[in-house]
């Protein structure tokens, strides 16, 4: 059974602007908490280039509610001219981290 909870994907090109997107997600309480992937290697088409670079990416738990400002506030800080922007239903999940979720995005 679906839910409210979403994933919401992004990747960036350093650790440290990896961590300070997560960071600045969930201290805005825009996520309940954003996982940061190992670096891996992208290959991809850019402006009629094929491009590799070296990326991290950062998965963000939120709610529905607030995946509309997630992406917003992603957008705006984001160092990317155009940054990956993908969205993963949840087909379900424990009850109790479900919860969690709904309760860390909500605003104060």
């Amino acid at each position: 059974m679906p839910t409210d909870i979403v994933i919401a994907q992004t990747t960036i090109d350093s650790e440290h602007s990896a961590a300070e997107l997560a960071r600045g997600a969930v201290e805005a309480r825009l996520a309940a908490c954003a996982h940061i992937d190992a670096p891996f290697t992208a290959v991809y088409r850019w402006k009629g280039t094929i491009e590799t670079a070296t990326e991290w990416r950062i998965s963000f738990k939120t709610t529905r509610d607030r995946l509309s400002a997630l992406s917003a506030w992603v957008t705006q800080e984001h160092s990317y001219e155009v940054p990956e922007w993908i969205v993963l239903p949840l087909e379900g999940g424990s009850d109790t981290y479900l919860a969690w979720v709904t309760d860390e995005t909500t605003p104060a």
